[in-house]
């Protein structure tokens, strides 16, 4: 190693890319240092962060504690007009709030922790696109199985020792993941009414929804009889007698049959789930024990045992990546201090100490779709009339940096129940609650999950070749991300709102571009929503409407038996196609923000090849969300997870030529 560099190579960024490939490249033995603008957010001088950052149910308290966000303010229009419609947006931010987190492990520290596989459309579009089959999807689940640590599938997690495994899921892996269902659950019997019903109305076999809650399939077919026959006595007395007899108790302390346990119908991760052309799933969460574990937790176990090869630098703000003689990135200068991104809850007026990483082999960014943009404008990669007006030297002209920019298309349909749900009785969502003091002691409460009671997938059409809306129910009034939402979460316990989202839009003409040369200031982001998007809106709007009406078909037995008061959300006077799109178009959102730095050839705007190498500069890798040509799945972090899996085998078989 040279002698002035300070490690083999330098990551920017430590979430579900940067996290992931450093780990694995110190495990490789190679000599890593992680930048990470942020702190630890166990670590921190506010006693209930770790709480946030810890239970499950807390997710959306951690995207807005104030010591590890970043609150980014995007636009969804150009037209000023159309914007000012939304009711999030806000005028002196001039955009509407999207959660970041500035912390070590990145937004895998307060995301809601589902892990799904994406469809192996995903991945074989990459594969055509590269002319690489390494990146077909036959290739890639290698990666899925190599990251995860099935927990709540037992018998194949004992078979696939002998050698007997057809569900595809890893089980040695780092990623611990898990499907609780807390016993309070099935003692809430409007609850467990909402999800039976919903799930029989969907088109939910019998036996399958029993898998989900554990109790017998003869009792979930009487309530399909029930609801077939409108019997809503018969449904009331079933769920009253599984509740009031202690069944529903009796049946979790007793092994699961093997049938139950072999069946593949509900989970998203097996390789025999249907659900890639539609149905019902459940949402398995990447929890150790219940609680949340995320690259963080991955970067601490593997520096603890190589504190020689792995070096976690917090509050180490990139500014750029600086070359040698040759043109060939070395490493990165940054600004070390705490909370000195603008984009910080709480950002502090210092400047910052200026220091520099030096890298002997490769520096790698994975700040994700806003941040790594930024960071190659702010080295002098992209489009040179982004750059010139800011007076930043063009190393490399890369017209597609910041361009391409997409997301989900995500909307609610919110309703308001008669009575508060039992099973949040007492939730203050902090660390004084009896739930959170039964979550502590046996991790049995209801803050062991994310708040999603369902979960389906659907195809909004007729011959789409797969599924491409997620809908899942929450027990929490939930419209979209604007400052305090959390807190609505928190305080209002009589809701129940019914997400869905939108996968595989057709929208790429987002961009991230600079406001202005100082690293410490976001950047300006505009996705370009439905009719200002270049490719075709229709199909995405009439999608989401769709979405809309089968959710609505579900909660329609629940308003008339009692359950529902009210949909406040759009509301029931909104009936037309036309009223409906008027309302999508006023009030969806999204998350899940990625493909800015895509792969793909230049001509195409392409800014990084197959093997994640930026177009024409040597010793520069990106290897983060901002890399996908096309939005995969539904939700992207396991796709990261993967992408960060195969680049570390890129990468060593690099260094072993």
């Amino acid at each position: 190693m040279p002698e002035e560099a300070d490690c083999d190579y330098v990551i920017v960024g430590s979430g579900a890319g940067g996290g992931t490939l450093a780990a694995r490249l110190a495990e490789g033995g190679k000599r890593v240092v992680v930048l990470e603008a942020g702190g630890d957010a166990l670590v921190a001088p506010d006693p209930g962060l770790s709480a946030d950052y810890e239970v499950p149910a807390f997710h959306s308290l951690a995207s807005e504690n104030a010591e590890m966000s970043w609150n980014f303010f995007v636009r969804h229009y150009a037209d000023e007009a159309q914007q000012r419609r939304d009711p999030k947006y806000i005028l002196d931010k001039g955009g509407v709030l999207y959660p970041r987190a500035g912390t070590l492990g990145g937004c895998t520290a307060h995301n809601a922790m589902i892990l799904m596989r994406p469809q192996d459309a995903d991945w074989d579009g990459i594969a055509a696109l590269t002319n690489d089959q390494s990146w077909a999807a036959a290739s890639m689940q290698k990666y899925f199985r190599r990251l995860e640590e099935c927990r709540y599938r037992p018998l194949w997690r004992s078979t696939h020792k002998v050698g007997l495994d057809a569900t595809g899921h890893g089980w040695d892996g780092w990623l611990p993941t898990e499907h609780p269902t807390p016993t309070a659950v099935l003692q809430d019997k409007a609850l467990l009414r909402t999800v039976l019903e919903s799930a029989l109305a969907y088109g939910g076999r019998p036996k399958h929804i029993a898998k989900i809650l554990d109790i017998p399939a003869w009792l979930v077919a009487s309530l399909k009889l029930g609801m077939k026959l409108s019997l809503p006595g018969l449904i009331v007395a079933i769920v009253d007698f599984l509740v009031d007899s202690g069944l529903v108790s009796k049946l979790r302390e007793v092994a699961v049959n093997i049938q139950s346990r072999l069946d593949d119908q509900l989970d998203p991760n097996d390789l025999r789930w249907p659900g890639d052309t539609g149905g019902l799933c459940y949402t398995p969460l990447t929890t150790r024990q219940h609680t949340r574990f995320g690259t963080r937790d991955r970067l601490l176990e593997v520096q603890a045992r190589f504190p020689d090869r792995l070096r976690i630098e917090m509050h180490a703000l990139a500014t750029r990546v600086f070359f040698d003689d040759t043109d060939r990135a070395c490493g990165v200068e940054y600004l070390k201090g705490e909370r000195l991104y603008k984009a910080h809850a709480q950002p502090s007026y210092e400047q910052g100490e200026r220091r520099e990483i030096r890298a002997s082999q490769e520096v790698i960014l994975a700040g994700g779709a806003f941040n790594t943009p930024q960071l190659l404008m702010l080295s002098g990669i992209g489009r040179r009339d982004t750059l010139e007006p800011y007076g930043i030297s063009v190393r490399r002209e890369l017209n597609g940096v910041g361009q391409n920019l997409q997301d989900r298309y995500e909307i609610s349909v919110v309703s308001r129940t008669a009575k508060p749900w039992a099973v949040l009785d007492g939730a203050l969502f902090n660390t004084s609650d009896p739930l959170y003091r039964e979550w502590a002691r046996t991790k049995d409460s209801i803050y062991a999950v994310n708040g999603a009671a369902l979960a389906l997938t659907k195809a909004s059409r007729p011959g789409r070749a797969s599924a491409d809306l997620f809908c899942m129910a929450l027990l929490a009034r939930f419209r979209g991300y604007w400052p305090g939402y959390s807190k609505e979460i928190a305080t209002l316990h009589n809701y129940l709102s019914w997400a869905v989202l939108k996968a595989h839009t057709a929208n790429r003409s987002g961009f991230v571009e600079l406001k202005s040369a100082d690293p410490r200031d976001p950047p300006a982001i505009n996705f370009h929503y439905f009719d200002e998007s270049s490719e075709d809106a229709d199909d995405d709007l009439a999608a989401v409407i769709d979405g809309m009406r089968t959710v609505r078909r579900l909660t329609a037995n629940l308003r008339r038996s009692g359950i529902l008061a009210e949909e406040e959300l759009p509301g029931e006077h909104l009936q037309s196609n036309e009223q409906l799109a008027r309302f999508v178009r006023d009030n969806a959102w999204g998350h899940h923000a990625s493909c800015s730095c895509a792969i793909g050839p230049v001509e195409e705007n392409g800014v990084v090849d197959g093997e994640f190498r930026v177009h024409g500069i040597r010793g520069l890798r990106v290897v983060d969300a901002s890399v996908f040509p096309r939005i995969p799945g539904f939700f992207i972090v396991c796709a990261i997870y993967m992408i960060a899996e195969k680049a570390a085998d890129v990468i060593l078989a690099d260094t072993s030529r």
